[in-house]
């Protein structure tokens, strides 16, 4: 099974800075208070002109820096000469982590759950648990999924939320808890949301025919998937 598409394209983005001269780059159009363009960035680095354009292309393909166009001199009308390509950092957050963690996801629905007690008095567990199934449930909805054996097609679907699913003969085992350090410190809460939208997930991708059950192991995730009976 592959890594998430999302984790793929964020490490293939973050791969491009390997490179000395792109860092070097990068890092120069993001230290300036301003958009800057190919020669200023070229000079502020040190390297040929041509080198930078290269460079600074390649990340604006990847995703790591945006585009804009204006005039430096400030001069418009005919004899102005074309606008400069600007360059400077792409909104776009990258996070990258081995083995793949989602805190950031782990985070955004807390905190929905936490906003919905306080808004509407929900006990603060039914909040999180509503949470997590419904992201289970949306992630379910939204994949692509394939005929063959309801377990596999479900941990096909869990690859892209970043469990590491195994098949082990008839069940499949999470190798990875994408919410690991935060189950260290709050192990029953972050357990039972784990099972909250791993369970979700095989009722929309599985159909009733897989059903997600907690079994802690210190080596793998909480929830184990097995064939409803």
């Amino acid at each position: 099974m592959e890594p998430s598409t999302s984790f793929a394209a964020d490490a293939e983005s973050i791969g491009a800075l390997a490179d000395p001269v792109r860092l070097a780059l990068y890092r120069f159009v993001v230290a300036a208070p301003e958009p800057v363009s190919r020669d200023q960035a070229a000079e502020g680095v040190g390297v040929p002109h041509h080198q930078a354009r290269f460079h600074l292309d390649r990340l604006e393909a990847d995703g790591l820096l945006t585009t804009s166009r204006a005039r430096l001199t400030g001069r418009t009308g005919p004899g102005a000469g074309r606008p400069a390509k600007l360059y400077s950092r792409a909104p776009r957050e990258f996070s990258v982590t081995l083995p793949e963690r989602r805190y950031e996801l782990a985070g955004r629905l807390l905190s929905d759950a936490v906003a919905e007690s306080a808004r509407a008095g929900t006990p603060v567990l039914d909040a999180v648990e509503r949470a997590f199934t419904a992201h289970g449930t949306a992630a379910g909805r939204a994949a692509t999924v394939r005929e063959g054996d309801p377990l596999d097609v479900t941990a096909d679907v869990l690859v892209g939320e970043g469990y590491e699913p195994r098949r082990v003969e008839d069940e499949v085992h999470l190798l990875n808890c994408p919410f690991h350090a935060l189950a260290q410190t709050q192990t029953e809460l972050v357990c039972h949301a784990n099972l909250c939208l791993v369970a979700a997930v095989a009722d929309e991708v599985g159909r009733d025919r897989v059903v997600a059950r907690l079994e802690p192991r210190p080596d793998r995730c909480c929830v184990v998937l097995g064939s409803a009976l």
